[in-house]
């Protein structure tokens, strides 16, 4: 990965994001999934995404349910209503973040 820091101000809106477009999730499942769309370019750490979990929990935006699967025991997030509306803001904050940096830092390249 390039740049871990770009990513790390956008962990809780890729979070919510993923959570909003499935019913719910795992911590594993967060992790391969984003690892997957981002083709490995950023890999989530257990230590970066459980304290962003709790956190978002503790702020009554995730339920938890721990369901027993065989000798395991997981824990799926789903969002509540506020965690739904908070990934509306989030989204919308994000994409005024990327038009607002796309103007400052204007991607058309002069070589003169």
């Amino acid at each position: 990965m390039k740049s871990t820091n770009l990513y790390k101000g956008s962990l809780i809106t890729i979070i919510l994001k993923l959570l909003n477009e499935h019913d719910s999730m795992y911590g594993y499942e967060i992790t391969q999934k984003v690892k997957e769309i981002t083709k490995d370019e950023l890999q989530l750490t257990e230590g970066a995404l459980y304290p962003a979990l709790h956190k978002l929990e503790a702020q009554g935006l995730l339920d938890v349910e721990v369901i027993k699967i065989g000798n395991r025991v997981r824990k799926y997030y789903k969002l509540t209503e506020a965690g739904t509306k908070e990934t509306v803001d989030k989204l919308a904050e994000l994409e005024s973040y990327i038009r607002n940096m796309r103007a400052l830092v204007n991607p058309k390249f002069r070589l003169e």
